[in-house]
C-alpha cells in the first residue's frame, strides 16, 4: 500500500483485507459481503456448498438468479431450476424466479450497495462497480466458499485509474466509452487490473451508465471496474427506495494509480464492436449502411430503464421491417413495467 491517499478501490480492499498486504501482485484475502450465482453456474456452486457441510450462508446476503437457461425442453433444466429453489430456502438465500430478470440488473436494483464485496459465478458481475462496490466474478467454488464464510484469494492487482472528463455527447452512450477503451488498449489489456473511474467526467455519468461501463469491463480482462459513490449513487438508490444502503466514498485528493488513461468523454463518438472479438472497434459511421436481420436489444450490460426508454422513444410511430427480427429484453421485471 502507498504512503499517499486512497484511491476507491484501496479503501474498499482494505476495510475487507484479512491475508497478505496490499500491495500489487502480492497474495491477499478479502472477505465478501456478498455473493450471487445464475443458473447456467449455480447448480455446481450449490452442490459444493453442500459438500462443505454448513447449515446456512454465513454471508451478509446471498442470492440466486434463474436468468439463462429459461427453456424448459426436458426435465433436466426444470429440475436444477428447482433443485436452486429448495437449496436457496434451505440455506437462507434469495432466489429469483424466471422471468424476474437479469441477476446483474436485478442485484442492482434490489442489493447493491457502496462498500461491499460481491463474488458472483459469472463474468459480468463487476456490474456493481457502478455503485461503488468491489464486484468479482469467480468460479463456483470460489462463490461456495465465500457463501461458507471464507476469504477469496487473489493476487492484489494493480489499479489503472481512467480519469474522465467532459461529457457524453447525444446519442453516445456508456458503452461506447468500454468500446473507446478497448480499441485503445484492447480484450487483454486489463487482465491483472482493477480499472478505476475518476475525474470530473464522473459526475456526468448515471448510476446506470456506471454499470454498464463496469459490466464490459470483463471485456477488457481486467479483475473489476469501479466508480466513486456520490451523489448519482445516492439519487439511484434512492429510486429504489433504498437511500439507507448508500455511503460516499470517493479518492482521497493525493491518490495514487499504477497506470492512468486520459479519456474525454465529449469526444468519443458512438462505435461498435465488430467480428470476430470485442476490441475489433469501429466507428458506426464507417458500416453505416450494412444489412442486418437481427437485433437484440438489452443485454446484463445495458437493460436499464435508461436504456430501454431511448429505445422505445427511438422506435415511437415506427414499424420494424419485414425482414428484420428485433428481440428486445428487459433487464428486470421492474424495468419492463416502467416502459411499457
Amino acid at each position: 500500500m502507498r504512503n499517499m491517499g486512497l484511491n476507491v478501490t484501496e479503501k474498499i480492499i482494505k476495510e475487507h483485507l484479512v491475508e497478505g498486504k496490499m500491495q500489487s501482485g502480492e497474495d491477499i484475502g478479502i472477505k465478501i459481503d456478498q455473493t450471487l450465482t445464475q443458473d447456467a453456474t449455480g447448480t455446481m456452486a450449490y452442490l459444493q456448498l453442500e459438500a462443505l457441510g454448513i447449515s446456512g450462508v454465513k454471508t451478509e446476503l446471498s442470492a440466486s438468479y434463474v436468468d439463462h437457461n429459461l427453456l424448459q425442453t426436458d426435465f433436466r433444466n426444470a429440475d436444477d431450476h428447482r433443485y436452486l429453489q429448495t437449496v436457496a430456502a434451505k440455506y437462507g438465500i434469495y432466489f429469483s424466479k424466471p422471468g424476474n430478470g437479469i441477476c446483474h440488473q436485478v442485484h442492482l436494483e434490489r442489493f447493491g450497495a457502496p462498500g461491499k464485496t460481491l463474488l458472483g459465478s459469472d463474468s459480468h458481475t463487476p456490474t456493481g462497480g457502478g455503485l461503488g462496490m468491489i464486484a468479482i466474478g469467480a468460479g463456483g467454488l470460489d462463490v461456495a466458499l465465500a457463501m461458507a464464510g471464507e476469504p477469496f484469494h487473489l493476487k492484489m492487482p494493480k489499479i489503472v485509474g481512467v480519469k474522465l472528463t467532459g461529457q457524453l455527447s447525444p446519442w453516445v452512450s456508456a458503452k461506447d466509452v468500454v468500446l473507446e477503451l478497448l480499441r485503445r488498449i484492447s480484450v487483454k489489456g486489463g487482465v491483472g487490473k482493477i480499472i478505476e473511474y475518476y475525474g470530473p467526467g464522473v459526475k456526468t455519468l448515471s448510476a446506470t451508465k456506471r454499470a454498464t461501463i463496469c459490466n464490459m469491463g470483463a471485456e477488457l480482462g481486467a479483475t473489476t471496474s469501479v466508480f466513486p459513490s456520490d451523489e448519482n449513487t445516492k439519487i439511484f438508490l434512492e429510486s429504489q427506495c433504498r437511500g439507507e444502503s448508500w455511503k460516499e466514498i470517493k479518492p482521497d485528493s493525493d491518490a495514487e494509480y499504477d497506470e492512468i488513461i486520459e479519456l474525454n468523454l465529449g469526444e468519443i463518438e458512438p462505435l461498435i464492436a465488430c467480428p470476430t472479438s470485442p476490441d475489433n472497434v469501429k466507428k458506426i459511421k464507417e458500416v453505416e449502411g450494412t444489412e442486418v436481420a437481427q437485433i437484440i436489444i438489452g443485454s446484463c450490460g445495458n437493460s436499464s430503464y435508461e436504456d430501454l426508454i431511448i429505445v422505445s422513444k427511438s422506435l415511437e410511430g415506427k414499424q420494424i421491417d419485414l425482414n428484420l427480427s428485433l428481440d428486445i429484453n428487459a433487464g428486470s421485471r421492474q424495468d419492463r413495467k416502467s416502459v411499457v
